[in-house]
Order: C-alpha cells, then sequence, then structure tokens
C-alpha cells in the first residue's frame, strides 16, 4: 500500500496514535490485575518495552495506511482497515516480545486480549469521535445561509447534507428530508429528521418554509420530479436538483458542485436510461478511435465516454474550427487525456483521410458527421447529399482500404419513413453501412445506431424555447399536435457506445426513446420552470416548416424488430439492399451534385428512396451477446 509523504496532520496522527498504544498496553496490566502489577510482571511495564511496542504497532499501522486519510472523512471501509491493523500489530508486537527472554516467559495471555481489545476501541473510537465532533448537527444555531429541504434521503441525500454539514462555504443548512419509504419516517439521518412522504410536500411546506427544495433523488423518473416542481411553485419555492445518474457518472462526482436548478430535461417524464459502460469497454479500451463530427453534440460526448472508458488515442476529425478546437482542449486540460489528435478536414475528402488513416491508423471509427437540420437541408439540397450521403460513402471506402475493425453509423429517426432531405440521406447512409457490411471482401464491422431527437443539441427545440423566453417570448411551436422522441445526449451516446460493441454485420439498431413528447407540453413545462405563467409568455403556433412531419416514427414498414442483449436497443432487420444497383444510384448522385443540378438532386433523392432495389429476405442476426 502506498505510504504518503509525512506532513504536520500525519506527524500529530502519529503521536497521537503512539499515545493509544503506550495507554492501551498500561490499562491492560491494571485492568488484568486489579491495579497492583505483580513484581515479576513490572519489567514488562518498562521504557524498553514502550518503545518496542509503539515502534512495531505504529510501523503496522503506517503500512496499512492509517495516516493516508483524514479523520473527518472516516467510513465503515475504514473502520475494517483499521481491525485489521491492530490485530496485525498486536500479533506482531506479542511475537517479537515472545522473541525476547524474558518476556517470553511473563508475557500474559490476558494482558495480551486485553491490550488488542482496548487498543482496537482506542483506534476505533478516536476516529469516530473526530468525525462525530465535526459533522455534529447544530442543534438550537441559527441556520447558516438557506435553509433547504432535502427530498430524498437515501445515499445522495445523506451525502449532500454530510457536506453541507461539512461545508460552511456552501452556505445552506438542512432542515429537514422528505422520503416515501415508511420505514424512515419520523427517524433522524445525519442529525436531521424525516418529515414525511412527498405525497406531503404541501403540509411540510407550510409548516417549515424553506428558503429552497432540493431533488436529491438521481435514478427518480421525470414523473416524481415534475411533481415536485409542481408542488413547490404554488409556493414560491425554487427547486434545484442532483443530475441524473448518467450525468453524475459522466461528469464531477462532488454533488455539491453538481447541484443545479431543474431542467425541462429532469421533467420530461421518460425513465432515464442506465448503461454499464464498464462492461463494454474492452473493445475500445487502449484502441485508436477516429470520431468524425467530433466538435458536434453527439461527436463531442462520445469523445468524452470514449476518453474515460480508455481509448488509447482519439483522432478528432471535424470541419469546424472552432468545435474542433474547444473539444480537444476539453480533453487535454480538463479531462487529462492527451493522446489526442485534432484533424481540421471534411471526412468526405478522400485523398485528405487517407493521409490521416495511414498516418493515424484507427480500430474503431464513430461516424457522426452531418448536416442535421431539416429546413436548412430542404433549402439546401446539394449540401444534404454531398456531407450526408457521399461523405458516408467516401469514409467507409477508406475506413476498409485502411483495414478499420469497426464502423458506427450514427443515424436518425427520420431515416424510417423518410418524408425530407434529411430523412432520405441518412436513409442512403444506413444502405451504404449494410452494403459495405455483406460484402465477402470486407472485413469491418458495419453496424447503424438509429434514434431521435437529443436534448439541448445543436438546433434543438429547447434552447430555441429558452432564448425566447429570455426575451419575453412569444414561444413559437409549429404545431398543437406535433410530437417527438427524446433522449439526453449523454445517453444517447452511452447506447451508441453500447451498440457499437455488439458487432452485428450491417445491423440497424434503435435506441428505446420511451414515449413520444407533445413539443406543445414541452414548450408549457419550460416556461413553468423559468418562473413565469403562459399569460407572461405567450405560445404562438406558425405551422410546420418544410420538409417536417408530424410524427416521428423509429421503424419502417419493412423491417423486423428483435432484442439485443441491452433492453434499451433493438435490432432492425430487413432484405439486403443490392449492392450493385446502390453503387450506381451513387454514382449519378455524385455526378448531379457535382453538375450543381439541384432538381435533380432531389428528384433523384427521392424516387431512390422511395423504390429501393432489396435481394433476399429479411434475417434477424443474433446479437443478444
Amino acid at each position: 500500500m502506498k505510504v504518503l509523504p509525512i506532513n504536520r496532520r500525519r506527524v500529530w496522527q502519529l503521536f497521537f496514535d503512539a499515545a493509544l498504544i503506550a495507554a492501551a498496553w498500561r490499562l491492560a496490566y491494571f485492568l488484568r490485575f486489579d491495579k497492583a502489577t505483580p513484581i515479576y510482571y513490572r519489567h514488562l511495564l518498562s521504557w524498553q518495552v514502550f518503545a518496542v511496542i509503539v515502534a512495531v504497532k505504529l510501523s503496522v499501522f503506517v503500512v496499512f495506511g492509517f495516516y493516508n486519510r483524514w479523520w473527518r472523512y472516516v467510513s465503515t471501509r475504514d473502520m475494517w482497515g483499521a481491525a485489521r491493523g491492530v490485530t496485525v500489530a498486536t500479533l506482531l508486537a506479542d511475537l517479537v516480545l515472545y522473541a525476547f527472554p524474558p518476556a517470553h516467559e511473563r508475557l500474559s495471555r490476558g494482558v495480551a486480549a486485553l491490550d488488542y481489545l482496548l487498543l482496537l476501541a482506542f483506534v476505533a473510537g478516536t476516529r469516530l469521535l473526530a468525525r462525530t465532533l465535526i459533522e455534529r448537527p447544530r442543534t438550537g444555531i441559527v441556520a447558516r445561509g438557506r435553509e433547504v429541504l432535502v427530498v430524498g434521503a437515501g445515499d445522495a441525500g445523506q451525502l449532500i447534507v454530510r457536506e453541507m454539514q461539512r461545508n460552511r462555504q456552501l452556505g445552506m443548512t438542512a432542515i429537514g428530508f422528505v422520503d416515501d419509504d415508511p420505514r424512515k419516517r419520523n427517524d433522524r439521518i445525519q442529525g436531521i429528521r424525516v418529515l414525511g412522504p412527498t405525497d406531503e410536500l404541501a403540509h411540510i411546506l407550510r409548516d417549515n418554509r424553506p428558503d429552497e427544495v432540493l431533488i436529491a433523488m438521481p435514478s427518480a423518473p421525470g414523473e416524481v420530479r415534475r411533481k415536485i416542481v409542481e408542488l413547490t411553485r404554488g409556493d414560491g419555492i425554487p427547486v434545484k436538483t442532483l443530475p441524473a445518474l448518467h450525468e453524475l457518472i459522466s461528469g464531477d462526482l462532488n454533488l455539491a458542485v453538481r447541484i443545479r436548478p431543474v431542467q425541462v430535461e429532469d421533467v420530461l417524464g421518460r425513465e432515464q436510461v442506465d448503461v454499464d459502460l464498464g462492461e463494454v469497454a474492452a473493445y475500445v479500451r487502449d484502441r485508436a478511435v477516429l470520431v468524425t463530427g467530433a466538435g458536434g453534440s453527439i461527436g463531442s460526448e462520445l469523445c468524452r465516454q470514449l476518453a474515460r472508458l480508455g481509448a488509447g488515442r482519439l483522432i478528432l476529425v471535424e470541419q469546424g474550427e472552432t468545435v474542433l478546437y474547444e473539444i480537444e482542449r476539453e480533453l487535454v486540460d480538463e479531462r487529462n487525456f492527451t493522446a489526442v489528435i485534432p484533424v481540421l478536414a471534411d471526412c468526405g475528402d478522400r485523398s485528405k483521410m487517407r493521409q490521416v488513416l495511414e498516418r493515424y491508423p484507427p480500430d474503431i471509427v464513430f461516424h457522426a458527421a452531418a448536416y442535421k437540420h431539416v429546413p436548412m437541408l430542404e433549402a439546401n439540397p446539394l449540401q444534404a447529399v454531398a456531407n450526408n450521403v457521399l461523405a458516408t460513402r467516401a469514409i467507409a471506402e477508406v475506413a476498409v482500404e485502411a483495414g478499420v475493425d469497426r464502423f458506427v453509423l450514427i443515424s436518425t429517426d427520420k431515416a424510417a419513413k423518410p418524408q425530407n432531405l434529411l430523412g432520405q440521406s441518412k436513409a442512403l447512409c444506413e444502405w451504404i453501412v449494410e452494403s459495405f457490411a455483406l460484402r465477402d471482401d470486407v472485413a469491418t464491422r458495419f453496424v447503424a445506431v438509429r434514434f431521435g431527437n437529443v436534448l439541448a443539441s445543436s438546433g434543438s427545440v429547447i434552447p430555441i424555447f429558452r432564448r425566447q423566453i429570455e426575451r419575453g417570448g412569444p414561444v413559437t411551436v409549429t404545431h398543437p399536435e406535433m410530437t417527438r422522441f427524446f433522449m439526453t445526449i449523454p445517453e444517447a451516446a452511452s447506447l451508441v457506445v453500447q451498440a457499437g460493441s455488439m458487432g452485428g454485420r450491417g445491423q440497424i439498431y434503435v435506441l428505446d426513446m420511451g414515449k413520444p413528447v407533445k413539443i406543445l407540453d414541452l414548450a408549457k413545462q419550460m416556461i413553468e420552470l423559468s418562473g413565469h405563467t403562459e399569460d407572461d409568455i405567450g405560445i404562438r403556433f406558425v405551422g410546420a416548416r418544410a420538409g417536417e412531419k408530424l410524427h416521428e416514427e423509429l421503424w419502417n414498414d419493412d423491417e423486423d424488430v428483435g432484442p439485443t442483449s441491452n433492453s434499451k436497443i433493438m435490432r432492425a432487420a430487413r432484405a439486403p439492399i443490392d449492392s450493385g444497383w446502390l453503387e450506381e444510384q451513387l454514382d449519378e448522385l455524385a455526378r448531379l451534385v457535382a453538375g450543381a443540378d439541384t432538381l435533380g438532386v432531389t428528384a433523384k433523392l427521392r424516387a431512390i428512396v422511395a423504390e429501393p432495389r432489396r435481394t433476399g429476405s429479411a434475417v434477424l442476426e443474433d446479437t443478444l451477446h
């Protein structure tokens, strides 16, 4: 075990433990012989014996890491470590004494047992006492700063209350817990009483009048958070929350600094997806991974998660200079991941990408680069095809030439029953992945991952609504019945990494997006969370934009759906695409783009998607592993 350098705190702890060791040894004789130690035992109370006992036991304590931690943070695990250290120290000290006469003739077994029990009690008791004194509830004292009612008396709630009691600079004092577990009712946890369940929250708020309510339930579903927000809104009490579990995992685990106001992402009502990436990290650990679109919403989050999972090297390919610089600096400066290679390039540039893959050969490619804004692509069909379709073919071909092991395409729910240029272009991207995967001469394992909108991404309605609310409204909604699937960025990236590990050839994996959310309800919730009402911030319906569907879908009619090893990831199977036919269509699209034939590109893309040529029948490949 690592022994830390001595500093003043550790010196005082050593002196204190030396005194405890000496006291336990002397008290053991006092208790064993009822105050009067027989003369033939008194040589064991000499200063030489005390010195040996103290030196041996302190040495063992140091080796067992007794001084590598603060007493104020002592835990149950530390107590078990202390018990092991005291046991070994006592046995070793007794063996040393037995080795030197006349101690071996005079050392009493009763004294040895009492010494062990006393020293164990002293060591454990002093550390627990130190923590108790530091964290003692300050009853009868005026609260420091804001008085906080904590909803959730589980591990997260107890940790945050302990931090409030320990850290005066937070300026927060817990005045009570709210928890639905009936066994905790009226109990005191960290000296703070559990006042009742969430059903009684309105009554608890009236009786206690806190300055703030804190939701300390990282795994709570959105319905629970929304209920708490609604109950507190009438009393004008601000509500803050700890982030959801997937956010805590992907960021700083210091709970105190993660407290933030409740956001619309917290109350959408969908069940948070919990992905244990540790189980699937083996296929990226210590390997070179290339991410296209590395500065985008999904691409940058993929980079963060891949760095945390232990990727050997990240090659970041991005057209935007600013966003590439930002994610590279974040990985290096904030996350201490220095094996980063930023590449400012268009991933559809074959010659450039060949050069990049030859110089920095990747094992895995995550292709996240794409244009994604529906109205923008409707107005710019040439760019939709060039950047989405033709760039995907280019990077896939280069990946095959470079012998890449896995290629993971980020797709979209708009590729299912596509009615706009974004969906049509991404449907072709899925076919490109499918056609490469089915070639006998290609060893690269190609898969695609399809999912819906991600919250707070660039172009998402949430930042748009937030800006409109800040300006005083109105909030513009396209249609009162319009719905969309939503998922948080960390959730989506986590499931993409998981799907990439499943290793199907040409499989389309579709993430469980939960229930669709009405955009109108989303707007109303954001207005309420901002502290306003619909009378303050109006809602105006502006009509659907070019290419927008009223309701998105996740599956095509010709796709068979099957499960995977993760209940939140399904797989779609369909008849294989005719690779020769697809190549002809892509060549024609490339000629139309090169000729800047906008109408020709639009018509050709629509015709390709409307009547795809397929061979054989759908096969659901087994990916339950």
